[in-house]
């Protein structure tokens, strides 16, 4: 089983059909007042477990795709689900990510958490000042995590004013081993009423989205184009949005997805390389809250317009399989 670091994902990222997310459930009971995706206590989790299992079939036979990463909601809220689906994406021969806040881990995990973690590649531990006192145990989690043999990457969010660094007790456990991430908050969610709004900005000043190759499959067998979170929570034009009722839809799905024109292009260059087009005009000027609200309008131009789909779509035929690391891109969190 292979290790990945942080470069080693965003590699597998920015290579298309390399990687998905596996958005397990809605549910977390620690209720974090950023949280981006507003998950909560009492939110939705796998109700229909014949439809996850087909999805999760689906997935591990997805022959190009060589990592799948797990996030929620929190992931360990889902203990059936969880444990399912890494042991499939294992048995297949997939390389697993988890992402979690580690509230999970009182002095001596359960079970059932160390066999999961002894499946899985990497995890991401999400640590700050917003997760409740007491509501999550990072040091207690990056233990069990180092523990069971995986690699650790602490990911750390931006705030002016404030030096990302880990926690006194966390730093003890894992300073020597854990790769740190450190992101930018997101503005979605919960999070749109604690972090300031950043200034709107036009088409031409956002840079390339990553997110744009990574494509998400929720648990309730919605599949979505990229992996922002204002589009796992519900947002965003029908275009970046398919369904998987069976197992054998899951690779046809993503792999249309894959093969939008818009997204392309965003990805390789930002939605100001589609402002730039006679049939994106109305773009060009407007500002917007953030990229993914560019994106969304590019969608809707390139739905309204047969030209404006053509020349994405001629633009899009120009861009190699595999983007440089040397371009710009947005900042985002997962």
């Amino acid at each position: 089983m292979r290790r990945l670091t942080l470069a080693d994902t965003e590699r597998l990222r920015a290579t298309p059909g390399a990687s998905a997310l596996l958005f397990i459930t809605d549910r977390c009971p620690v209720g974090c007042r950023h949280c981006s995706v507003s998950a909560e206590a009492d939110g939705a989790g796998i109700t229909d477990w014949e439809l996850f299992a087909e999805i999760v079939a689906g997935i591990a036979a997805v022959p190009e795709l060589q990592a799948v990463a797990i996030s929620g909601g929190e992931p360990f809220a889902e203990r059936r689900g969880l444990s399912h689906a890494v042991s499939v994406l294992r048995e297949a021969g997939k390389d697993v990510v988890v992402f979690t806040s580690g509230y999970w881990a009182p002095a001596r995990p359960h079970s059932w958490i160390t066999r999961t973690l002894s499946q899985v590649s990497t995890v991401v531990l999400s640590t700050d000042r917003f997760h409740p006192v007491g509501a999550a145990r990072p040091a207690a989690a990056a233990q069990a995590i180092i523990d069971a043999g995986c690699h650790l990457i602490v990911q750390l969010l931006a705030e002016p004013g404030r030096e990302p660094r880990l926690p006194g007790p966390l730093a003890a456990v894992a300073g020597a081993t854990a790769e740190v991430n450190v992101i930018t908050p997101l503005r979605h969610g919960r999070g749109a009423g604690v972090f300031h709004p950043a200034p709107r900005r036009r088409c031409a000043d956002f840079g390339r989205c990553p997110l744009t190759r990574s494509p998400t499959i929720r648990y309730d067998g919605t599949v979505l184009g990229c992996c922002g979170e204002a589009v796992i929570a519900g947002g965003g034009p029908a275009a970046l949005r398919s369904f998987a009722g069976e197992r054998g839809q899951v690779a046809a799905a993503l792999r249309s997805l894959r093969a939008s024109p818009v997204l392309r292009v965003v990805g390789a260059h930002g939605p100001g390389a589609l402002a730039a087009l006679p049939p994106f005009a109305a773009l060009r000027e407007t500002r917007y809250a953030d990229i993914c609200r560019a994106c969304w309008a590019a969608h809707d131009s390139a739905e309204a317009a047969p030209e404006a789909r053509r020349m994405a779509e001629g633009l899009a035929a120009t861009i190699p399989e595999t983007i440089p690391k040397t371009l710009p891109e947005g900042r985002h969190g997962r």
